[in-house]
């Protein structure tokens, strides 16, 4: 019963609204009928510029990690790792469904990948710093977003499953599955690069405009 209160408890985590809060406190706007109409931290930083798209960013990365923090409500999972990871694992879920699927805002968010971010530093920080390290390297290079989200996040079944070669099967299942989650919501920016008609994101203002 507490379990299923603690996932409840995290969907709802990830649901806060942080886009659509900050777009129509400060700018009067609903940031989802801008850019790619999701509350998703990359649609921030285009629609409402960097300052605020790094706020909104880290806010929805820290949503994951209070999401996977409310194992401690559970005293038992402090001293059994393998019970621990699955619950970690269940309620960082919760999170991500969440900010994808929020209540708050009528089931329509963003695309999960900084509240996942912060899910899997909760979990494993030494795996999240080598798939945010291939987001910001694809990132520096390409200034695509999209693509730098797609391949960090398939950074994790690489770190989860040969890297580390971790043992725990919900934990492999885990990292195949959030690959192929990002992938499959990255349907539309995987056609528009295909097609060389994705946005970019400047990085450096002097390099990246005589680029443009």
């Amino acid at each position: 019963m507490k379990e299923a209160l603690l996932i409840l408890l995290a969907y709802f985590i990830g649901s806060f609204p942080t886009a659509l809060i900050v777009s129509k406190k400060f700018f009067g706007i609903d940031i989802r009928d801008y850019g790619s109409k999701n509350m998703g931290a990359t649609n921030a930083f285009r629609v409402l510029g960097p300052k605020f798209g790094i706020i909104i960013m880290v806010i929805d990365i820290v949503k994951g990690m209070l999401a996977v923090g409310l194992f401690y409500f559970i005293p038992s999972y402090l001293t059994n790792e393998l019970l621990r990871t699955n619950f970690m694992i269940g309620l960082g879920l919760a999170a991500v469904i969440g900010h994808i699927f929020p209540v708050f805002a009528n089931f329509k968010g963003g695309k999960g990948v900084a509240t996942l971010l912060g899910m899997v530093i909760a979990i494993q920080p030494v795996v999240a710093v080598c798939c945010f390290g291939v987001f910001l390297i694809v990132l520096y290079f390409t200034r695509y977003v999209s693509l730098s989200s797609i391949l960090g996040a398939i950074m994790l079944p690489v770190s989860v499953l040969w890297i580390w070669n971790e043992h725990e099967i919900l934990y492999r299942i885990f990292a195949l599955l959030v690959a192929i989650l990002v992938v499959v919501t990255h349907q539309k920016n995987i056609s528009r690069l295909l097609k060389g008609c994705e946005n970019r994101m400047p990085i450096l203002k002097h390099r990246d405009k005589k680029k443009d």
